[in-house]
């Protein structure tokens, strides 16, 4: 968490503790519009340093930010909350997804010739992707490391300079990585970070830059697409989840119930993609259930080393998760474990609800606190018909033994992501990418289709010899659109059978 100390600075606090963590600027509209000048220049010359000197930097990127993992990782842990063996997890799958971008950009993004059909069979064919220029990253303070980088990590690597903008509440980190990164790219601020509030990242969005990568709420990401559509800068946004847990009746149930669990619970519930919503099939509903409320009794928030999960880093989500557990209690559901009391400020210990209505706020809307809701569906259809009927659509888990059903479950999701069997695995899958529809956002990040969403396709033409037939000219004759139209016919003019 942060706090304003006075006009041009504010101090991040531990929300565990109160500490102060450290104190940044206030960085103006003008401070962003400086940093956005120098990353014009930076782009250019990492752009030009070409595929094989960028994989290079970034590389040993990778390798400063991984023997610096301890340290970063301590700066997470004080700065959200979360337990420090939660922030170095976080810091071994960005050091992953760091190593995909650097090594696959280049075979991705580079040039390829494609094939020209007949009709334009003269032409060689070069289809190429080329960097946009200055990234704009506004970042969350869940995740403060792995979500940004997703964006950043990908678009250095396709050639642009980036400009990021971290949470309010974690500074230090968003500070800390543009300062390792400076260590093995001393020449020029290829990233930079800018520090402050809202106003900041809103002097982001309309500072011209080449894209805006968010990661936030649905609210302020209708704000900073506002911002952007001053300048028409593109937008790619991950704004968070309602997720659902689909518990097939011959899934495993203690595997489902771990899973379902640490989807939940892990982070404080903090996690867009985290369990939010359980459909459990009524044959095995009461075993699952018992299974799950067994496995998160024993679980405890607090900020010692021996705390499954830590604080509420943002204070004004314990409203948000106190409204939600009495919606649900006043409107007929059970609390099977915890309630209302759960929420001790900054703390929230685990709370299971049950028979909760399905228009209430804890299963319409994004509670992002360290509670479930279970219910009981006649089969999977009715999981899947459920599950979907959201305005969210980022990602779902299901059980099931059944590597078929769930595969069909998987497809029919309406979801950017699933796992089958596991929780959160394409996450860990530098490859596969990161997205969702709906309330949940657009874009991607990640992957091949992450490296091409921070660039821009260029198609090239070069002609290697002339045809007899050129149609593209006032000089063509009634004899030369005879023999184009003859050509096409007997191409494109048969009837196709099943």
């Amino acid at each position: 968490m942060s706090v304003a100390t006075e006009s041009t600075t504010f101090t991040s606090l531990n929300p565990a503790t109160g500490e102060v963590v450290g104190e940044h600027p206030i960085h103006d509209e003008k401070a962003v519009a400086e940093a956005v000048e120098r990353a014009r220049e930076a782009a250019a010359w990492w752009r030009d340093l070409g595929w094989k000197e960028r994989r290079l930097r970034l590389l040993n990127f990778k390798g400063t930010l991984t023997r610096n993992l301890d340290k970063v990782a301590r700066l997470v842990h004080e700065e959200t909350g979360k337990p420090l063996q939660d922030a170095q997890i976080e810091l071994v799958l960005t050091i992953t997804h760091i190593d995909w971008a650097a090594r696959n950009a280049q075979k991705v993004l580079g040039p390829r010739t494609v094939f020209p059909g007949l009709a334009a069979i003269n032409n060689k064919c070069i289809l190429e992707y080329q960097p946009l220029g200055v990234i704009g990253v506004i970042g969350p303070w869940n995740y403060p490391v792995f979500t940004p980088m997703g964006s950043i990590a990908y678009a250095l690597a396709a050639g642009n300079a980036v400009v990021f903008k971290p949470s309010e509440y974690t500074p230090g980190v968003g500070v800390l990585l543009a300062e390792l990164f400076s260590q093995v790219v001393p020449e020029k601020p290829v990233l930079q970070t800018v520090t402050g509030y809202g106003a900041t990242g809103a002097a982001l969005a309309r500072s011209g830059v080449d894209k805006v990568a968010f990661t936030g709420s649905g609210p302020t990401a209708r704000k900073v697409m506002a911002a952007c559509a001053e300048t028409l800068t593109p937008i790619v946004a991950e704004c968070g989840g309602k997720d659902a847990f689909i518990v097939d009746s011959d899934a495993d149930l203690d595997a489902a119930a771990d899973a379902a669990v640490f989807g939940a619970m892990s982070n404080s519930g903090q996690t867009c993609a985290g369990v939010e919503r359980i459909y459990a099939v009524a044959d095995v509903y009461d075993r699952f259930l018992e299974k799950l409320i067994d496995k998160a009794k024993s679980l405890r928030p607090g900020f010692d080393r021996e705390a499954d999960y830590g604080p509420v880093t943002m204070p004004r989500q314990l409203d948000i998760i106190e409204r939600h557990i009495k919606d649900a209690l006043d409107r007929g559901g059970r609390a099977v474990l915890g309630g209302a009391e759960s929420v001790r400020k900054p703390y929230v210990e685990p709370v299971i609800l049950t028979d909760v209505p399905d228009d209430s706020a804890a299963v319409c809307e994004e509670t992002f606190g360290p509670t479930i809701t279970v219910h009981k569906v006649a089969d999977a259809e009715e999981a899947l018909r459920k599950a979907n009927e959201t305005s969210y659509g980022l990602a779902a888990t299901i059980f099931s033994r059944n590597r078929s059903r769930a595969m069909d479950l998987a497809r029919r999701l309406r979801t950017g992501m699933v796992s089958i069997n596991s929780f959160l695995a394409f996450a860990s899958v530098p490859a596969l990418p990161f997205g969702g529809v709906g309330e949940s956002g657009f874009g991607r990040i990640h992957g091949a289709d992450g490296l091409r969403e921070f660039a821009r396709a260029k198609a090239i033409t070069q002609q290697r010899f002339p045809l007899p037939v050129n149609v593209a000219s006032f000089s063509r004759t009634d004899k030369d659109m005879a023999r184009l139209l003859q050509l096409t016919k007997l191409m494109h003019g048969k009837r196709y059978k099943r």
